[in-house]
């Protein structure tokens, strides 16, 4: 059961809002491409990611060589609402706006963000 303090507490931290926000923009992306529209390295990345999947907030699967993150699909409404009110706010604003740009940039696939 998700806990509202474990939200709370994930989305405190500006690189998890960072995340979020990406994740909520699509459907789902692998660290790659987190790293690359983030501008951030790989391990900080994960380490937020792990905070997220714990919190409830993020689910994740495995795909060859790369890890795929989403928003949870089960959350409740709640959280749900939570969660586009925080993009609802994100939206537009720095450095979430570069951080769609620089993700647009890497193109449509892992590979293209990733090196294999």
């Amino acid at each position: 059961m998700v806990q509202p303090e474990a939200i709370m507490r994930a989305l405190s931290d500006t690189t998890r809002l960072w995340i979020v926000n990406l994740l909520m923009t699509h459907e789902e992306l692998c660290v790659c491409e987190l790293t690359g529209a983030m501008d951030v390295v790989q391990p900080k990345v994960s380490r937020h990611l792990a905070l997220l999947r714990e919190a409830g907030v993020a689910l994740d699967r495995r795909e060859g060589l790369w890890i795929y993150y989403r928003i949870h699909p089960d959350l409740p409404l709640w959280a749900t609402r939570l969660l586009e009110a925080v993009h609802d706010g994100c939206r537009g604003k720095k450095p979430y706006i570069d951080d769609q740009k620089r993700l647009a940039s890497l193109g449509n696939s892992p590979t293209s963000a990733c090196s294999t």
